[in-house]
């Protein structure tokens, strides 16, 4: 029995320009990320003590956003679990910020993490993002799978 969950491969591939669009989404996500890295950067230089490990704790996760970003760009059909991760905190962030109704951040945050939503799951249907969970997938990728041992 495989200890893998497989998804059936086919060969429906994302067309050039579907992949290309969806890579650039994904890039531009990343940029946008890094920019906010940036301004992190410069908040933490002005904010009060009390506030500054909240401060970088959000701003070093700009730079983890970017990066998960990037290697989605990269490579979006050999990520196993990426995809998912960066979905279920943008639709958190997103409908907590949402509910927090009237306060500065939220209403700076909420439009631009449902932007982010809507490029990657944008970009997730162009490159075909679940084609990570394919065994024939991640075999092209990282080499053979290991054999299943019936005994």
């Amino acid at each position: 029995m495989p200890t893998h969950t497989d998804v059936p491969a086919t060969t429906d591939k994302p067309t050039s320009q579907a992949d290309r669009t969806g890579r650039g989404l994904l890039a531009l996500c990343g940029i946008a990320t890094f920019g906010a890295f940036a301004n992190g950067i410069s908040i933490m230089a002005t904010v009060a003590p009390e506030r500054l490990m909240s401060e970088a704790w959000r701003t070093f996760a700009y730079l983890v956003f970017a990066g998960l970003f990037v290697m989605l760009a990269v490579s979006p059909r050999t990520q196993r679990g990426a995809w998912e991760l960066v979905f279920v905190h943008k639709i958190a962030i997103t409908a907590f910020a949402i509910t927090a109704g009237d306060t500065p951040d939220a209403k700076a945050t909420w439009p631009i993490d449902l932007a982010l939503v809507m490029a990657t799951a944008a970009a997730y249907v162009l490159c075909r993002g679940w084609y990570g969970w394919r065994s024939t997938t991640l075999a092209s990728a990282t080499g053979p799978l290991p054999a299943h041992s019936t005994g």
